[in-house]
């Protein structure tokens, strides 16, 4: 299957980065290769791009729509959170903007065998952004407990019936190993009540998101890179962060103000004192969205959300 995967808030992203031709940038999601091809393009002799990515068909992809920027570009596969590590070891200290485009690609959910979708009726269980990684969310279904399972689904998937839908799975399991994705989503219907079911979408779509939260990370990667990536950037250098829920939205907001704001005197202190000083600004004080033109030609785009941090001069 060929990788497909039409990247949000495109033009939004590249006008935010303030591309200088001789700088280098670093997209930590590389994807398709869609942003980094973008940046590319803007890019003098002497620019340079460095794409991280951990799914290898991702980085294939990339590699041959890149192909034309081939001596400016630099592809490795790993998880975004390596990017200090990756970046040292090509001997680079300073990157003058980054992109973190999050969520799971296009291809990815279209792919059966992956089994992120909760619409391929019949997938494995597989959801793993890295096929490297031994553990798979058959092995978080068949194998958490039902506190676990629970906390999961009502932390990351923010599931009103959780403690139903992990109670029905432990059940399941009892008669025999749930294995497919089909199997999944007739425990996740019969553990919703009928009403709820007639509205709010598909009755997997949260749990789905959860598992697959869980497994890859998302969050705890997210929320311990974000401050690293700061750091990296050279003064005036930019990180966009394009989010496709509130869990990670809340993550870059907070991280992005707290930057911004580090003190941590009381209020009532009349100057500070604790001599934490700001890294930078917020540039987006609300996140960008999609306009309506981009929601109707590509319906995934409707949930993005952008935020943009610069690093003091």
């Amino acid at each position: 299957m060929e990788f497909h995967h039409i990247s949000v808030l495109l033009e939004e992203t590249i006008e935010y980065l303030k591309i200088r031709p001789n700088g280098i940038y670093v997209d930590g999601t590389l994807g398709g290769g869609g942003h980094s091809e973008a940046i590319c393009k803007k890019l003098g002799q002497a620019g340079r791009l460095i794409g991280t990515d951990q799914d290898g068909a991702a980085i294939e992809a990339a590699k041959a729509r890149l192909a034309p920027y081939e001596k400016q570009v630099t592809v490795v596969r790993d998880n975004y959170q390596a990017m200090p590590e990756v970046l040292k070891e090509l001997k680079i200290e300073k990157a003058d903007g980054i992109v973190l485009d999050l969520g799971v690609s296009s291809f990815q959910l279209d792919t059966k065998e992956r089994g992120f979708s909760y619409r391929m009726e019949d997938a494995p269980l597989d959801m793993r952004m890295d096929d490297r990684q031994k553990l798979t969310a058959r092995d978080i279904i068949n194998t958490y407990g039902e506190t676990e399972l629970f906390r999961m689904i009502r932390d990351y998937g923010e599931e009103r019936f959780a403690k139903n839908i992990a109670r029905s799975i432990v059940q399941a399991r009892e008669k025999g190993e749930i294995v497919r994705t089909g199997q999944l989503n007739d425990i996740i219907r019969s553990a919703i009540p009928k009403k709820a079911l007639a509205t709010g979408g598909h009755p997997a779509k949260r749990t789905y998101q959860a598992i697959r939260i869980e497994l890859n990370r998302e969050l705890e990667v997210l929320e311990n890179t974000l401050d690293d990536m700061i750091d990296l950037l050279n003064p005036g250098g930019r990180l966009c962060v394009i989010t496709f829920h509130s869990l990670e939205d809340r993550i870059v907001k907070t991280i992005f103000k707290r930057n911004e704001n580090p003190c941590t005197c009381p209020p009532d202190f009349p100057v500070c004192v604790c001599g934490k000083e700001p890294k930078g600004k917020v540039i987006t004080r609300k996140p960008v969205l999609p306009g309506v033109e981009e929601q109707e030609e590509n319906s995934r785009s409707k949930s993005a959300k952008l935020r943009v941090f610069e690093r003091k001069v």
